[in-house]
């Protein structure tokens, strides 16, 4: 069988065996949902979250890009400590499906682009909850997002897919990651200050007290964060879902949306 001209290999393999989905199922929910991830991905450095033989076995990350990716992966080279990788850039629909078919259950992106590596055009909070707290991550969001607006920023709301909601706003590419983190620590560190018994800045889990952290850590070079719509490593194959600020009190879970619901 082939999609997007991609010949997919094991269809009938579990990919997510709790849920009996298999690798077909995940391909075709990618091509399916392409015309709505791909704007997100393009022109981004990637970091593939790969489960080749199922979530319930060992995955893997993977930056630098196999050498036996087609010719029609796209592909960036990006500056590291020890001196350069290539990392792969999905910019069409059979690109996504040809990762898909490799096991890629994640897509993971870079906050900024090709042409402007260090410079990002977002800037991130992932609001990570203690365990069994949804009601509390909810409240969190909402006065994260009136928060930046009262700031004059247009923020977007996400769904983790697992247990939290990311924030996020764009920002004009005038600055590295070094000049604006300082910024955004100092956000993050303001919203702690006027809801000290929601939200924290501490890193250490030890030293949370049950609140949300505001993990602002990410808006860093060769940092990623999960991209919308992609899938996560989960039991029920749940999905990084953008949402309209109206529709978050409705929400009953972090992982509310699902692949099986989303194809019907």
């Amino acid at each position: 069988m082939k999609i997007a001209g991609i010949e997919i290999t094991n269809p009938d393999k579990l990919i997510f065996p709790d849920a009996g989905i298999t690798k077909l199922e995940m391909v075709q929910y990618y091509e399916e949902i392409s015309p709505k991830m791909l704007p997100f991905l393009k022109n981004r450095p990637l970091t593939l979250h790969r489960f080749p033989d199922g979530v319930d076995s060992d995955g893997f990350y993977q930056k630098k890009a196999s050498d036996y990716f087609p010719d029609f992966v796209k592909t960036v080279t990006v500056e590291t400590e020890d001196g350069s990788n290539t990392q792969v850039i999905c910019n069409s629909k059979r690109s996504l499906v040809y990762l898909a078919n490799q096991g890629t259950v994640g897509f993971h992106t870079w906050l900024s682009t090709k042409d402007y590596l260090h410079k990002p055009d977002k800037a991130i909070f992932d609001l990570d909850p203690p365990k069994d707290s949804f009601q509390q991550v909810k409240e969190a969001a909402k006065i994260t997002g009136d928060f930046f607006r009262k700031k004059g920023l247009e923020p977007n709301l996400m769904t983790s897919g697992k247990n939290g909601f990311h924030v996020w706003y764009s920002v004009r590419r005038t600055k590295t990651f070094d000049q604006i983190r300082p910024e955004l620590k100092e956000l993050a560190q303001e919203l702690e200050a006027e809801h000290p018994e929601l939200f924290t800045t501490a890193v250490r889990k030890n030293q949370r007290e049950g609140k949300i952290f505001i993990d602002y850590l990410r808006n860093a070079y060769g940092q990623t964060s999960v991209c919308p719509y992609s899938l996560r490593p989960t039991q029920t194959a749940s999905i990084a879902k953008p949402l309209e600020w109206k529709d978050l009190k409705n929400i009953k879970s972090a992982d509310a949306f699902k692949l099986r619901d989303f194809m019907g």
